[in-house]
């Protein structure tokens, strides 16, 4: 009997368990991912990951295919011309054989949909003629000339600066200025050539009024993005694409353990190839990396002649796995979003070139958090080099700053990945969330900057001026017409 009760209540323990540890099932979800950059890629492919650890099925149109794997299916469209803004992406999207498939099936199994934003609407076409739910991911942070269309407000420029901006908050009154023209610039010029397009080369995703998105993943974080007012619909997911850390191949390892000055690293980035900048800086830039103490691991795309010793290039590095070993003191980069949270979380100073977009707005949040220096690629000498490494290297403020930054980053509620998941899950269950969007959406331009209530208002202070004026006008005729009677009388 007793052996019986136990095993009873062994079995009643494991059915509980197994209840509780069963998989909650995942939704089915379709990824679009058209920009061919491979730091685009980088943020889609983290919450892809995401997704697919959990259980989520994910179909995926990506121009990096890696191979089908459990949960995850790739259409490849890496023969296809994607560009990076123009509302052509859309023509060569709904051309795609898997696209105009279920497009003309109208209906999918299909629970949700993400695709990239970048410079229109035009991809959510999509997920209106399917009628399933639409979750925009930006792999820069929020793109402030998209902002009042997809979510129904202006970022403020006085506090919040442009996503070209050069500054991270624009603290003078220069900055605020320029910041405004920039808003407004964009955000004219953006809606202008798509107005035009759609007279000039109307197409059937024309057709239907673009879907607002039931939530954004922003690579955003407010260590690499100023605090700043934001829709409960923008989950800031910043970091993303961070795996751990994998063993670095053994003649790069070799390399920075025999350093005993540390390691420098430099690379600017995937697509600014550093053999291809102007000789007179490249060779500036490599003089001086021979001449510090340091070894330096140098992202090369050509042959080096006479190459420095304490120099190992190559075409590619794991960058990633490099930035965690605790052998390397500095990393001297582009400034690409991807290498910027590399680098806080890895919690390495930094020596920012920003090239293009928003690195250089990327890197002046480095800068403000007090681990990075800013320089001009254009203008750079040995000697401002040359100071800007030894100081970045030699004073420890900037290792303590990098360090604080980073156990900021990584101090959260909840990991980036199990917030993906809960996100996805929720719009999923409450069909779409349409709670979540801003009553903003609703307002013409007009009303949303509260013009025809200050038109009102203007009209009532200017009747009760007028009214005042009518009733002194009236009062000051009385006393007249009352001052001659008197005098007639008195006459």
């Amino acid at each position: 009997m007793t052996i019986f009760i136990k095993l009873s209540i062994i079995t009643f323990y494991f059915g509980v368990t197994a209840l509780y540890l069963k998989q909650v099932e995942g939704g089915n979800i379709l990824a679009i991912s058209t920009i061919g950059g491979k730091s685009h890629w980088n943020f889609m492919e983290g919450i892809i990951r995401a997704l697919t650890e959990h259980g989520h099925q994910v179909t995926v149109l990506t121009p990096f295919p890696n191979g089908d794997r459990e949960n995850y299916t790739e259409i490849d469209v890496s023969n296809e011309t994607f560009s990076m803004l123009r509302r052509n992406n859309c023509k060569i999207l709904y051309e795609n054989n898997f696209i105009k498939r279920i497009l003309t099936d109208y209906k999918s199994n299909f629970d949700v949909i993400f695709i990239e934003l970048m410079a229109s609407e035009c991809a959510s076409y999509l997920s209106a003629k399917l009628d399933i739910p639409l979750i925009y991911i930006t792999p820069p942070p929020l793109i402030s000339y998209m902002e009042r269309s997809v979510l129904g407000h202006y970022p403020n420029p006085a506090v919040v600066s442009h996503v070209l901006a050069d500054h991270s908050v624009p603290r003078t009154m220069i900055e605020r200025f320029t910041n405004t023209m920039l808003l407004f610039s964009t955000t004219f010029l953006i809606q202008y050539k798509g107005w035009l397009a759609r007279i000039v080369d109307k197409e059937s995703f024309d057709l239907i009024e673009p879907v607002k998105p039931s939530i954004i993943f922003s690579n955003a974080h407010f260590i690499t993005d100023a605090a700043r007012p934001i829709p409960p619909s923008v989950i800031q997911v910043g970091g993303i694409h961070l795996s751990p850390p994998k063993k670095i191949p053994d003649d790069i390892l070799e390399f920075i353990e025999s350093s005993p000055h540390g390691v420098i690293v430099f690379t600017l980035g995937s697509v600014v190839a550093v053999s291809s900048i102007p000789e007179t800086i490249r060779n500036n830039i490599i003089k001086v990396l021979s001449q510090v103490p340091q070894r330096v691991l140098l992202k090369y795309e050509d042959e080096m002649i006479d190459k420095p010793e304490n120099i190992m290039i190559k075409k590619w590095f794991p960058q990633r796995d490099i930035l965690m070993h605790p052998n390397i003191k500095l990393f001297i980069s582009h400034g690409g979003i991807s290498g910027v949270y590399e680098a806080v979380d890895a919690g390495v100073p930094v020596l920012g070139f920003p090239v293009f977009f928003d690195q250089s707005r990327n890197l002046e949040n480095l800068v403000d958090a007090g681990m990075a220096i800013l320089m001009n690629l254009d203008s750079v000498t040995e000697d401002i080099f040359m100071k800007a490494i030894l100081e970045l290297v030699n004073n420890k403020k900037y290792m303590q700053n990098a360090k604080i930054a980073s156990d900021r980053f990584k101090d959260r509620p909840s990991t980036p990945s199990t917030t993906i998941d809960y996100w996805t899950r929720y719009v999923i269950r409450h069909k779409g969330a349409p709670h979540l969007k801003s009553q903003a959406l609703n307002l013409k331009w007009y009303q949303y900057f509260l013009l025809d209530v200050i038109a009102v208002v203007i009209s009532v202070v200017l009747l009760v001026f007028y009214i005042i004026y009518k009733t002194f006008k009236c009062i000051k005729k009385t006393i007249f017409k009352s001052s001659i009677k008197s005098k007639s009388k008195s006459e």
